[in-house]
């Protein structure tokens, strides 16, 4: 058999196997027990501290001069980013600054991307901010004024309640994330799919606009939460375009000519500039100074960023007693942020060429967001524009980020008090302009449309979802739809048959290419994806359509056909005996000589088994007495007319073969053998043993063998373990390849077709016994018959 050849990969002897892994333990042992558990800690301290593995190795030659450039650019870039995502978190601006600081220290120890800028994002920071508005709304936070009884805004108790929050749910995200990299499960971010990533920051990127028009129009809204809670925000802002504050739409309008203006003479002149032109930060320089000396706050009621306060803060206790109710948020907040965190690393690493570690990643964003939530910071993950800032700027190591964070460190101690008089609506159009790369991402409708239109479904409902649902449910809706649609491919794979390619060993669909060639008498059977429990019954029917075998219909048809016979047996037995007992007494009065009886009961005994045996399912059944005395003549008359019964011994073999043959061949041309390949199965499972096991028992009921080809090892392994190899299904049926089994089958079977039945004759020697059993019995039945007669 082909099973036993030594090129088949999943079978092995039992003494190779032991042989090998005897091997292995011989090679592990030679190294001393010390040295093995030193290198092993070693490996484990710089997998947990990766600047110990690369900082030694640092090149200042090659590396310093990019590294200072781009921190410094990096640096000046986070002055606005940080002022504006601090709003989008429900903070004072300046914990921006503080968000941008201290994880990137902590980044610069355990990270392993050496491309990515850590510090605030658009969207995740728009995800804290709902947890803070919906905690600490400012409805909680009205006092009345006792000079002219109008409601007055706390904003002191407002602020310090919302960063109160905002760093205890930053810590329990970081414990998140700390705890899934110890546990090696950075593979989760594998479920969140490159179009469910790009429509959830395209639906993410939505909410931001909507949350920041409050501050283009300079007016103020009321908070919705939960679900439709945007479609009422955006309802809520266009009641109140009246109350437009016309300084703010002015600032507004500046400020988005001077940015969008100067970000595209930067792409279009970028191979030109040694650096991009920092325009953010020229922007909010500008705005500052207009709005100080214009009095824009005082006058026209323009809202600015208001105090910052010079300095760092000390480290604070998170509250504990907030984790239950916010514990769904920082879930959903660790998955978000690493997925853009891992997406945006491997990206650069396949770039440059060196390795981001997914686990490590984990860990490394957990301390981050772990140490910046004792110092106040809310939630942080990579940005993009800032990642792409520091690429293009020529960053090369994790160094950039030390080099930022000296720069951040000189403008929170020195430099934040002198943007006080910033104009909120200016950080409003600098979130806008950073906004661009995520709308760009629309784009992605037409290109999916024409590429998978399943990915396109999966990036539509997820921006749907998260437009309509809010962030935290769209999420777990737009996991849930692209899981549904995995499943659905899975339950619903392609079903085909192959055939060959003429004068060689490919087997390819005979649907899709018109040069392959069915084999004769063999069927191949592929699908298009491993067969699990949700689609076992599927490939069982995919089978019989494919091959035009109807197992079950053929099953109950011989069933039939047996029952038939054995009433037909059974009706001509009782018939026997009574003509036995007619005979008897006829020859009692017609005188009939004792040898007469003799031979009339030779012959009816030949013609008796022989019909027996015919017609009995079973190899031999055991004639009476009675029986064997049918009358010659009267047996000689039922074979020749057919009698009532109409039963002729060479009709009923003629009919018996072909409906076998018919039973066998179906609708599929004299099938003797079906080659299940299963190339595409990854794993089994009991119910998919289970469908296995029917097939085999089922084909080989209508006498049809079946061949397994291209098992990886662990299903062998996995059909071994749940029993399913057996003395009526051997091993011998497994084969490495398609082409294999189809020599096997043509070996055994060759050009000649094979009966699928083999009926079950008395044999020569059965016979020649019988016959003496007979006619002593006889002679003893009749003396005893003629004795009692008298």
């Amino acid at each position: 058999m082909l099973f036993d050849l030594p090129f088949c990969p999943f079978i092995s002897n039992d003494n190779n196997i032991h042989t090998c892994r005897q091997s292995k333990k011989t090679r592990h042992s030679g190294a001393h027990p010390e040295n093995t558990h030193q290198m092993n800690l070693k490996r484990s301290v710089l997998g947990f501290l990766p600047v110990l593995s690369w900082l030694p190795r640092y090149s200042l030659r090659d590396n310093a001069l990019g590294d200072l450039t781009s921190g410094i650019s990096v640096g000046i870039m986070h002055l606005p980013l940080g002022l504006a995502y601090a709003l989008l978190a429900g903070t004072p601006p300046v914990y921006g600054l503080y968000t941008s600081f201290y994880p990137t220290l902590v980044y610069f120890f355990f990270g392993t991307s050496k491309h990515i800028s850590i510090g605030p994002f658009a969207v995740t920071s728009l995800m804290v901010g709902i947890v803070t508005e919906t905690l600490a709304p400012n409805s909680n936070y009205m006092t009345l004024n006792g000079t002219n009884g109008t409601a007055v805004l706390d904003s002191t108790a407002l602020y310090n309640d919302r960063v109160r929050i905002a760093s205890s749910l930053t810590v329990l995200c970081g414990i998140f994330q700390f705890a899934m990299g110890l546990l090696q499960v950075g593979f989760i971010a594998t479920y969140l799919s490159d179009p469910l990533v790009r429509g959830y920051t395209t639906g993410a990127s939505i909410q931001v606009v909507l949350s920041q028009l409050s501050n283009t129009f300079g007016i103020s809204t009321l908070l919705y939460t939960g679900p439709l809670s945007q479609i009422y925000l955006l309802i809520d802002i266009c009641r109140k375009l009246p109350l437009t504050n016309i300084g703010a739409v002015v600032i507004t309008l500046v400020a988005l000519v001077v940015l969008i203006t100067v970000k595209e003479l930067n792409t279009c002149f970028a191979k030109k500039l040694p650096a991009p032109i920092p325009i953010e930060l020229i922007v909010i320089i500008f705005a500052t100074i207009i709005s100080y000396y214009s009095n824009l706050n005082g006058l026209y009621k323009v809202a600015v960023v208001g105090q910052i306060p010079k300095g760092l803060l000390a480290p604070r206790n998170p509250d504990i007693s907030l984790w239950g109710s916010v514990a769904g948020s920082a879930f959903s907040l660790a998955i978000v942020g690493y997925a853009i965190s891992i997406s945006l690393g491997k990206t650069f690493g396949l770039k440059y060429g060196y390795k981001v570690d997914s686990n490590q990643e984990l860990i490394a964003l957990g301390l981050c967001n772990t140490a910046g939530g004792f110092f106040q910071c809310h939630f942080i993950t990579p940005s993009l524009a800032r990642s792409l800032l520091q690429e293009t700027t020529g960053g090369k190591t994790q160094v950039t980020g030390i080099v930022s964070a000296v720069v951040l460190l000189i403008i929170i101690l020195e430099i934040g008090p002198l943007f006080q008089q910033l104009p909120k609506a200016v950080l409003a159009c600098i979130i806008y302009v950073n906004m661009k790369g995520m709308f760009m991402q629309f784009s992605d409708i037409p290109a999916l449309w024409k590429s998978n239109k399943v990915d396109l479904m999966v990036w539509l409902v997820t921006l749907v979802s998260v437009v309509l649902l809010n962030l935290d449910i769209g999420l777990a809706v737009s996991v849930g739809f692209s899981i549904l649609t995995v499943i659905f491919r899975t339950q619903l794979p392609r079903y085909s048959i192959l055939g060959q390619v003429p004068g060689t060993e490919l087997y390819l669909e005979m649907d899709a290419y018109e040069e392959v060639k069915e084999i004769p008498g063999i069927i191949i059977f592929r699908s298009s994806t491993t067969i699990y429990y949700t689609n076992a019954e599927l490939y069982l029917d995919a089978l019989q359509e494919k091959t035009g075998i109807d197992v079950g219909k053929l099953l109950n048809q011989k069933k039939k056909r047996e029952d038939k016979q054995m009433r037909l047996a059974k009706k001509e037995e009782k018939k026997a005996k009574k003509e036995a007992r007619k005979l008897v007494l006829h020859m009692y009065y017609t005188h009939i000589s004792l040898a007469n009886i003799h031979i009339h009961t030779y012959c009816t005994y030949m013609n008796t088994v022989f019909l027996r045996n015919l017609l009995s399912p079973s190899p031999f059944i055991p004639i009476s007495i009675d029986t064997m005395c049918l009358c010659q003549s009267k047996i000689n008359r039922a074979f020749e007319e057919g009698s009532e019964t109409g039963i002729n011994v060479n009709d009923n073999k003629k009919s018996t073969g072909e409906g076998e043959r018919e039973m066998g061949e179906s609708s599929s041309q004299n099938t003797h053998t079906i080659i299940l390949d299963l190339s595409r199965a990854s794993f089994i499972d009991t119910v998919t043993v289970k469908t296995l096991r029917n097939i085999f028992n089922d084909f080989k009921g209508i006498g049809i063998d079946i061949c397994l080809t291209g098992c990886q090892v662990c299903v062998v392994e996995q059909l071994s373990i749940a029993g399913f190899f057996c003395e009526s299904i051997p091993k011998s049926c497994l084969f490495a390849t398609v082409h294999d089994a189809v020599l096997h089958s043509l070996r055994v079977h060759g050009d000649k077709d094979r009966p699928v039945y083999d009926n079950a004759l008395v044999s020569g020697t059965d016979l020649t016994f019988s016959l003496k059993i007979c006619s002593f019995l006889m002679i003893i039945y009749g003396s005893d018959l003629w004795k009692s007669i008298h």
